[in-house]
């Protein structure tokens, strides 16, 4: 079955149906195509033959196509909508008008999120073609707001009813080329701190030592948050993280990496506190992070004691945090520590966990084998954040991600593209999981 996979692949013209997804601008944060874009996504999924539908949330629509199968009721998740393109004058080609050069496809929203999901859409329509229906019950569900931070996907989720398991397909393969099966991923919640002083800047030397400073406040307070050696000190902040299991420590384990080269990439000679962890285990605990400190003096840098300084701020969070719960403890404790300190809790997503003793994990690892050749590496958590826990914890069921975009896709940037070749193993591998999870059952 998988070389038949591969001969409906080669025998049709699939980088024309990927280019005109791609023509097709869909930029959630400013509406640009997003109406003609979710039509056409319709005629996607019923081109592989789903029943599809609008589902209204309240913002940008989700889309939804659903189709009965024997096996286990499958929920694959994607997105529509893309980032804005930026500077246009840093594209090679425009961004909505794709480009193929030395096999990889140039496009706005090529590897981010429109390739992928068409990949998951054609290894439905092969199966269709091939054995005239389809092994597993499935429903597919484009989320039209992935990329302003899914603020309606659980009113979606809602009209899907409950699956067996998710599987979704974004971001990229691992750095190394392999294929990869990732089973979580950290959460995060941005903040900021914001701490004031007098009615306005005063000169430093005629109030120096008589005007309170906010920048030393602020300073002072971060300092009560995290230790030295990397220990973060507020209270209530992680106490129910579980620790890994033993299947996420071996997998972690198996993880490649080229600490040495890696470091070196990036112009430093060490790994930030705390000591002890592995490279890919820091990208499986929570951390908490200064993303800048300023304050607003204008950028002039003036002699002056400033009336305002801001810490932006984020948390990433693992299973056994919530947004809401981190959120509570650090309010709790600059209320403890600086009570004149503003608190601002900001954008933030769930962690979402699925451990690699689920009994779904072996099947689709296996799947991928069979259709790569090659084991593929077991992910227990990636630094990113997407808002997959709205569909894991929403609906109880185990989360697969299924990546199948380059590691240099250059998603949210200039020249976002995909690999033609890892666009074509996609269709394949999403077909064949299809068939390993109907073997499963």
């Amino acid at each position: 079955m998988i070389e038949q996979l591969r001969a409906w692949v080669n025998d049709r013209d699939l980088v024309a149906e990927l280019a005109d997804w791609i023509s097709r601008p869909s930029v959630s944060r400013t509406g640009e195509g997003m109406a003609e874009a979710a039509a056409h996504g319709l005629r996607l999924l019923r081109a592989s033959g789903l029943e599809a539908r609008e589902a209204e949330t309240g913002g940008w629509p989700a889309l939804i196509g659903t189709a009965d199968g024997p096996g286990p009721h499958v929920l694959i998740y994607g997105h529509y909508d893309v980032q804005p393109p930026g500077p246009l004058e840093l594209w090679t080609t425009p961004p909505f008008v794709p480009s193929i050069r030395d096999g990889r496809m140039y496009g706005r929203g090529t590897g981010d999120n429109k390739g992928q999901n068409l990949a998951q859409l054609l290894g439905l329509r092969a199966l269709r073609d091939l054995t005239g229906g389809y092994p597993c019950r499935v429903t597919v569900l484009l989320d039209g707001e992935e990329e302003i931070g899914s603020p309606n996907l659980a009113a979606a989720v809602r009209q899907v009813g409950r699956p067996d398991l998710v599987i979704w397909s974004d971001g990229p393969v691992h750095d190394s080329g392999r294929a990869c099966v990732v089973l979580g991923m950290r959460g995060i919640l941005m903040f900021e701190l914001r701490a004031r002083g007098a009615n306005r800047p005063l000169h430093s030397g005629h109030w120096g030592g008589v005007a309170p400073n906010p920048a030393w406040a602020l300073v002072q307070l971060l300092a009560t948050m995290r230790t030295a050696d990397g220990v973060v000190t507020v209270a209530g902040f992680a106490d129910d993280v579980a620790p890994l299991s033993d299947g996420q420590r071996a997998a972690l384990t198996d993880l490649p990496v080229d600490l040495a080269g890696t470091l070196e990439a990036i112009g430093v000679t060490g790994m930030e506190p705390p000591a002890g962890l592995g490279f890919h285990e820091r990208l499986a605990v929570p951390t908490l992070t200064v993303n800048s400190l300023s304050c607003e003096d204008s950028g002039d840098h003036r002699a002056v004691i400033p009336d305002v300084a801001v810490a932006r701020c984020e948390a990433r969070l693992v299973g056994g945090q919530t947004p809401a719960q981190v959120a509570e403890a650090i309010r709790r404790h600059v209320e403890k520590y600086a009570p004149d300190v503003e608190f601002v809790p900001d954008a933030a997503v769930a962690p979402s966990t699925t451990l690699p003793e689920t009994p779904y994990t072996g099947t689709i690892v296996q799947a991928i084998e069979d259709a790569h050749g090659q084991r593929p590496l077991l992910l227990p958590s990636i630094g990113g954040s997407l808002p997959i826990a709205v569909l894991g914890d929403g609906l109880a069921v185990p989360c697969y991600g299924v990546p199948m975009a380059n590691a240099d896709e250059a998603n949210h940037a200039p020249d976002e593209n995909l690999d033609l070749d890892l666009f074509h193993r996609g269709i394949v591998t999403a077909a064949t999981i299809q068939l390993a999870l109907a073997a499963h059952s």
